[in-house]
């Protein structure tokens, strides 16, 4: 019988054993062909993304801080750069690349692919696995680590950001698939949810005030710990077992709001990795509608850079309408820009990292075309609500107009751009931008073979087979 630490302590629970025999278990042929799809369309978004860094400084530093951590030589392929090194090595670096343009994918509760993906590859290549080894990693990645978030979340509205910290929780997103594809035994994996419980830093928000790029590697960091704690429980360790049931249940040392319910909620029914948004742009996400708006009114009506005086986004979002005169410090604050970021796509309408490269920063074009980017009238939106209205199934409606140099107005409204999980794109979407994000990395015969063997994962023997050419 269990000890009931914490005030209001109901029954026994046993949620940790629930979740690992989940892990354990699953197999390809138990999951729907629509999430087999939506998690290839996934992992082929979140591995473009990381190809698409190549040409900024976060990209040299990922790849000199993974081999630093992983050594030469292994079974692990750093993205980019080509090389080997060990498991660790690689997913530090390739969820550091995976995040950096803020291109991958948005959860209710952060971007889990930036850590599943990598990991779920990495270890897949290292172990010789299964296309269909590493899509069943990658589904039930993102349903024990959304399960795991959802019930460690801040209230309604988040003081200060208290207790929001996407990079906390994240750790999940690399414990899972590592111990799915460690082939740990369900005690084993009961252990390293322990280990991630007890590895999960003080969920905090720094780096929104700081607007560091010290963000991106935090993902990186995630990923390595996370595979670490699968590690240690593949070496054996005695007890430390069912971390999130009383008496030391994580979500009560977590959260001020816990929802313990969450953990095993509509478990293998309700897929949470159809509700997950991917990004279109290379944006932040609350960016995203307002980037769709803009690409389609300039393309429907032939304007460009040249014709653009006045851009408004309405309503607009609080602290995602920054923009400094005098030029942007970091990738970060860059990326977390509405209008730097628009102004990026009416300067070079083909999305990209040259949108992100240093000297962009301070480029006086780019500034004074940012400058045209106004607020309209409407209330700012708070991200804690759209955090919380997205875990309802809303998302913002936004309108963009855009007003000509001879006059002209032309306006257009969105709720759910293209990526949004209820207007998501088809394979063949996923295929062009793979081709858009990779181009970067690779072009010609060796792009359209990744792109194909991507395409059809499911049909790969061998992962490493894939590895080998995800390199400039």
């Amino acid at each position: 019988m269990a000890f009931h630490l914490f005030a209001g302590a109901g029954e026994e629970t046993h949620y940790t054993e629930i979740l690992s025999n989940f892990i354990r278990d699953l197999k390809y042929e138990d999951i729907p062909p629509e999430v087999l799809e939506r998690a290839k369309g996934i992992a082929m978004q979140t591995i473009g993304a990381s190809l698409a860094v190549n040409g900024i400084p976060v990209a040299e530093k990922a790849i000199s801080l993974g081999k630093l951590c992983g050594g030469s030589g292994g079974d692990a392929t750093l993205w980019i750069d080509g090389s080997k090194t060990t498991i660790p090595g690689a997913v530090f670096c390739n969820s550091t690349l995976a995040d950096a343009l803020d291109w991958e994918d948005c959860a209710w509760t952060g971007h889990p692919s930036a850590g599943i993906v990598p990991v779920a590859f990495a270890c897949a290549e290292a172990g010789h696995k299964s296309g269909k080894d590493f899509l069943t990693a990658i589904v039930a990645a993102y349903e024990v680590y959304t399960r795991i978030a959802m019930a460690v979340q801040p209230p309604e509205i988040w003081p200060n950001y208290k207790g929001w910290g996407l990079t906390a929780w994240q750790i999940f997103a690399a414990v899972v698939p590592a111990a799915k594809l460690l082939d740990l035994s369900p005690g084993k994996i009961n252990q390293a949810i322990g280990f991630g419980a007890t590895s999960c830093p003080i969920p905090q928000s720094f780096h929104q005030s700081a607007m560091s790029d010290a963000y991106h590697y935090e993902h990186g960091f995630r990923s390595m710990e996370g595979v670490m704690c699968a590690y240690n429980a593949q070496a054996g360790v005695d007890n430390y077992m069912n971390v999130l049931d009383d008496p030391w249940s994580f979500e009560n040392h977590v959260s001020v709001t816990p929802d313990s319910s969450w953990y095993t909620r509509e478990l293998g029914k309700r897929w949470l990795i159809m509700e997950t948004l991917l990004k279109h742009w290379p944006a932040n996400m609350w960016i995203q509608t307002p980037m769709e708006l803009t690409d389609s009114i300039m393309t429907k009506n032939h304007l460009t850079k040249d014709d653009i005086e006045e851009l408004t986004v309405d309503p607009p979002t609080y602290l995602r309408m920054a923009y400094y005169p005098e030029g942007y410090t970091s990738l970060t604050q860059a990326q977390f820009s509405m209008p730097f970021m628009l102004a990026s796509y009416i300067c070079d309408p083909v999305p990209g990292s040259r949108w992100l490269r240093t000297e962009r920063l301070t480029d006086p074009e780019l500034l004074a075309m940012a400058a045209r980017v106004k607020s309209g009238p409407s209330e700012p939106l708070l991200m804690p609500t759209c955090f919380k209205n997205f875990q309802k199934g809303r998302h913002p409606v936004i309108t963009v107009t855009i007003r000509t140099k001879d006059g002209r107005e032309f306006s257009e409204t969105m709720e759910r751009h293209l990526g949004h999980p209820y207007n998501m794109m088809s394979l063949e979407q996923f295929k062009e931008r793979f081709r858009v994000q990779a181009a970067p990395c690779m072009s010609g015969e060796r792009l359209e073979q990744a792109v194909e063997l991507l395409a059809h994962v499911e049909d790969c023997p061998d992962m490493a087979h894939i590895a080998q050419l995800l390199h400039r």
